[in-house]
């Protein structure tokens, strides 16, 4: 496509078109390796898996999701002191690729699993948060209506990736070939960087240099401190290990247990802090924390939809759709599929809606929906008992979370920047991933109720916990409106 100011991609620069590929493909080997990890590590040696329980699995794949959005904190540090927005997308994608190649080596011994999910881990870190900054940059100041509608381009090219990753990677992993699952990640990986690399010139210069990059000093002390904290990991790890009483299950509970500190010290040095913070800010703030629980408590189920409802699809649906086979795996790509279909939707609702429907309303929603998909949950459960169940009874529960997403995720960052501190503003961004974090964490140890629970009774009670907080949400929305000084902002959506 071409006009008169050059080449375009669908009106806007032609490195949005390189950016949308790049995080395309980035995102079809996350999505992809994510809807076969769990049911990989539950499966028995003799089917090449690991031979995990349900429930550790389902810990690990919480985990991993947690520190996923934990580390984002961190890759976008690394940019802007260090590497720059540009060189960090190169390195995290080669990063995630080295993840997914070695997760792909068919070998019995789980090593190379845990590296490749180190590694992809650290990889994200630097790519995700970095990309979203270049696509913002591709903008003139000043140009916000351009802007938001290649955001909204750059979230379709997310949705595609991530909907046609589960139905690829699950048809390749299909038979116990799981490491061929994980290539095909890999080589999703690769595509995207080949094409990032190549369609490099159509960047323009943008993210190609750190915002304040570190002087020689600075860096030899990061440098130091850095090697000093993987030391330290891996001496604690190594002390544990020794004592015979590391396992996996125990590790995960030691890092949901990090995890959930990381918020709760970061609020306290907020708020108990001078930081000359205003009496309205520290205000906000309380008000800010209300709604990260509730974000939180959505995050713990949601984020289910790779482990419990895998295993639920493998193990008690009847796997065909309109008369076709089809893989556990590809239930996940209900969510992206609902998803691109009812963001334009919302996007209308809410902007004939304006502000007679509040922030808090919207969270409130977004718990209620959650809450009641895992009643349909529970109703399926129970209908499964031993057998199994018709795999629309899926498709209902996607649909219904993707109704509370779309109440509560797009407006996470914005009532984030809104009720930021002005000393925190920069930060505060990173804080909204971080409920994210705690919501996965969490919710991946919830697997251990099913220990005392029935899978109907498991289901009822996180759905229990999810209405009961947005319940609470609708029943002090006046309060925290006040508190958040959102009625006063005509313009707040």
């Amino acid at each position: 496509m071409s006009n008169g100011g050059g080449r375009t991609f669908f009106g806007h620069p032609w490195g949005l078109a390189t950016l949308f590929c790049t995080e395309m493909w980035e995102r079809f080997s996350w999505y992809g390796l994510r809807a076969i990890l769990a049911t990989f590590m539950a499966a028995s040696p003799a089917h090449q898996g690991l031979g995990l329980s349900q429930e550790t699995a389902q810990a690990v794949v919480g985990v991993y999701g947690a520190l996923i959005y934990l580390v984002a904190l961190p890759g976008g540090w690394v940019a802007d002191r260090i590497l720059g927005a540009r060189r960090s997308v190169f390195w995290g994608g080669f990063v995630i690729m080295l993840g997914h190649i070695s997760m792909a080596i068919p070998v019995t011994t789980p090593f190379f699993v845990w590296l490749g999910l180190l590694l992809i881990i650290t990889g994200t870190g630097l790519l995700k948060p970095n990309i979203s900054v270049m696509v913002g940059r591709l903008y003139p100041e000043g140009d916000d209506g351009r802007r938001d509608s290649g955001f909204s381009l750059f979230y379709l090219g997310i949705n595609l990736g991530a909907f046609f990753a589960p139905i690829v990677v699950g048809w390749l992993a299909a038979g116990d070939r799981w490491h061929l699952g994980f290539g095909a990640a890999a080589v999703g990986m690769a595509l995207g960087l080949v094409q990032y690399v190549w369609g490099g010139k159509s960047l323009r210069g943008v993210g190609e240099r750190p915002g304040l990059r570190l002087t020689r000093r600075e860096r030899r002390r990061f440098t130091g401190i850095a090697l000093a904290a993987v030391a330290l990991v891996a001496v604690a790890l190594g002390v544990w290990a020794a004592t015979g009483t590391l396992t996996v299950d125990r590790l995960t509970v030691v890092i949901t247990v990090l995890i959930l500190i990381v918020p709760i010290v970061y609020f306290a040095y907020i708020l108990l802090g001078s930081h000359n913070l205003t009496e309205d800010e520290r205000t906000r703030m309380k008000a800010y924390i209300w709604l990260f629980v509730a974000a939180a408590v959505f995050w713990m189920i949601y984020d289910l939809a790779p482990s419990k409802l895998l295993f639920f699809a493998a193990d008690h649906t009847d796997l065909s759709l309109f008369g076709l086979p089809i893989q556990a795996a590809t239930t996940q790509s209900f969510n992206p599929l609902f998803i691109m279909i009812f963001v334009p939707v919302f996007a209308a609702l809410w902007l004939k809606l304006g502000t007679r429907v509040s922030t808090p309303q919207k969270f409130a929603f977004a718990l209620v929906m959650v809450g009641l998909s895992f009643v349909v949950m529970a109703l399926a459960a129970a209908l499964a008992g031993t057998g199994r169940v018709s795999v629309w009874w899926l498709v209902l529960v996607y649909l219904v979370q993707v109704f509370g997403e779309l109440s509560l995720s797009p407006v996470g960052l914005s009532v984030t920047t809104k009720l930021a501190p002005e000393a925190f503003k920069g930060q505060m961004l990173g804080v909204w991933f971080i409920a994210t974090s705690v919501g996965d964490a969490v919710g991946g140890q919830t697997g251990r109720l099913g220990r005392v629970l029935s899978d109907p009774a498991y289901y009822l009670a996180l759905a229990a916990m999810a209405i009961v907080a947005g319940a609470a949400l609708f029943m002090f929305t006046k309060k925290l409106r006040m508190m958040m000084a959102e009625h006063h902002d005509p313009g707040m959506r």
